[in-house]
């Protein structure tokens, strides 16, 4: 049972470790991140920025995928919700690059 427990805190570290910005960067957020590119294929994890409201679920919060295309201001990303392709438009600054595993 206290296995259990752990395992279950552990699976909800990211998102308590993401609810709250320091005092000195509440509503501050880089402007690098806000302006980067991203090209059709690269592979992508969410990181949302607290600045900015994401506009989905925080279930969201370090799910990888790949982006399909820029459309607007936003990039269409695929991602796998278990085994299920699900896709989504989400703003540059709540993506981060990831390497491919080859």
């Amino acid at each position: 049972m206290h296995h259990l427990g752990k395992l279950f805190i552990l699976n909800l570290l990211p998102i308590f470790m993401l609810k709250h910005k320091s005092p000195r960067t509440r509503g501050k957020f880089s402007f690098s991140r806000y302006f980067q590119t991203f090209k059709p294929g690269d592979s992508i994890a969410v990181v949302r920025e607290l600045s900015i409201p994401l506009g989905y679920s925080i279930r969201l919060q370090g799910r990888t995928g790949k982006v399909i295309r820029k459309q607007g201001e936003a990039y269409y990303v695929e991602i796998k919700d278990l085994n299920k392709p699900k896709r989504y438009f989400i703003k540059p600054i709540h993506l981060k690059r990831i390497e491919d595993a080859k």
